[in-house]
């Protein structure tokens, strides 16, 4: 009797220590999270409080001569462009990583103002529950995507023009980086009874006709075949348009995109990101390209397809991604590739990929040095480039 009991209670003292370790496990992203409270909390709520009574600013209300579009169509103009000293009034020429300040520049600051407001201000509600930041924020969506005087086209068919070139091009698409967030929120915001289910379908078609024009129209075709940063930047728009919209083919497909396209044609087996590392700002372009793939696997990462783990056959993937980029965020002065032409000394921030990647790898120094820098960039540069601002956001 005793040699069976003894087997028995063993069993039982197993169960009984896992049910008791079970309530004691703490999930990685609660970690994150109160990790971001700790650190962000203050700021956040600074951050908001400048936003409670500014106005919405959409694309109606600054129009420019040059473009083709009308009056709630985005228009931008490419950064990298110049008049030519040779022709002044002709065709613009281009000087790869120099920003043109003379660009038509309205629409995308009203675009970002309104990306880090939305965000800003959903990040203070989420942390507190207080419904003052949540309006504003409510009330800024509206204006960009639901008011006919004020909403903006669904399309970007005249973003990055060039003077005496092109109306619009394919990689002017990449200024919605800055539409990401403000989806999290819309999610964020309905999900909490902030938005009201009639307002959330109209936010719902909305994006869902300008993913059918990532879609279908040339300039979105153009864009998502890229095979650089911008071609990371339309899986990872596609990525939360679709989560929006509940388009689980689109977000099956921008998976298999990221695992067939974007891998294999960016990363090298040491996990740099080979075609940033030959642009004029390679530091820059490196950062910015790992914290959008982040972002997409993020987004798209389940328990039964997590992106995180992913490998190319070399090896490659973007835990390795990490293992390449984070040792020059830690120690810049360790790069060993050439310095960028402008902005070198914008960076690093408080990039988002070392969150991401620091919570789904377990890797507890990724989210140490996360908290060692600044939260944003200190340039419209910078915040060009820096279109995930609130990592609370991101965190059930």
């Amino acid at each position: 009797m005793k040699n069976h009991i003894r087997p028995l209670l063993l069993i039982i003292a197993i169960l009984l220590a896992g049910c008791v370790n079970q309530t004691h496990i703490i999930h990685p992203k609660q970690i994150t999270l109160d990790k971001i409270k700790a650190v962000d909390g203050a700021w956040i709520i600074q951050s908001a409080e400048k936003y409670l009574n500014i106005a919405p600013v959409t694309v109606t209300a600054a129009q420019c001569d040059r473009s083709q579009g009308g009056l709630h169509d985005f228009y931008s103009e490419g950064d990298y462009w110049w008049p030519n000293p040779d022709d002044p009034e002709g065709p613009y020429i281009r000087k790869d990583g120099q920003s043109n300040p003379d660009n038509f520049l309205d629409h995308r600051l009203a675009m970002r103002k309104m990306s880090i407001a939305v965000a800003s201000l959903t990040a203070a509600f989420k942390l507190t529950g207080d419904a003052k930041y949540a309006t504003p924020a409510v009330r800024n969506l509206k204006a960009w995507f639901i008011d006919p005087a004020t909403k903006m086209t669904a399309n970007m068919n005249y973003a990055q023009a060039i003077k005496g070139r092109v109306p619009g091009r394919g990689v002017g698409l990449i200024d919605g980086i800055h539409f990401v967030e403000p989806v999290q929120a819309i999610m964020i915001l309905h999900h909490s009874g902030q938005i009201t289910d009639d307002d959330y379908l109209l936010f719902q078609a909305w994006f869902s006709e300008f993913l059918a024009w990532m879609m279908t129209h040339e300039y979105g075709i153009d864009e998502r075949d890229r095979t650089n940063n911008h071609g990371t930047c339309w899986v990872m728009q596609a990525s939360i348009y679709a989560k929006l919209t509940e388009n689980q083919e689109m977000l099956d497909y921008c998976s298999y995109r990221f695992k067939t396209v974007i891998l294999p044609n960016q990363m090298s087996e040491d996990g740099s990101f080979h075609l940033e590392l030959n642009r004029t700002k390679p530091y820059g372009y490196s950062l910015f390209n790992m914290d959008i793939m982040a972002t997409v696997c993020h987004i798209l990462s389940t328990p039964e397809n997590n992106l995180w783990t992913y490998q190319l056959e070399n090896g490659s993937g973007p835990a390795k991604a990490m293992e390449f980029i984070v040792p020059f965020i830690d120690d810049k002065s360790a790069w060993t590739y050439t310095p960028d032409v402008m902005y070198w000394d914008q960076w690093p921030a408080r990039h988002p990929a070392l969150l991401f990647a620091g919570t789904a790898l377990n890797r507890s120094d990724y989210i140490h040095l996360w908290e060692q820098f600044p939260p944003l960039p200190k340039t419209q540069e910078g915040l060009r480039n820096f279109p995930i601002r609130q990592p609370i956001l991101w965190y059930d």
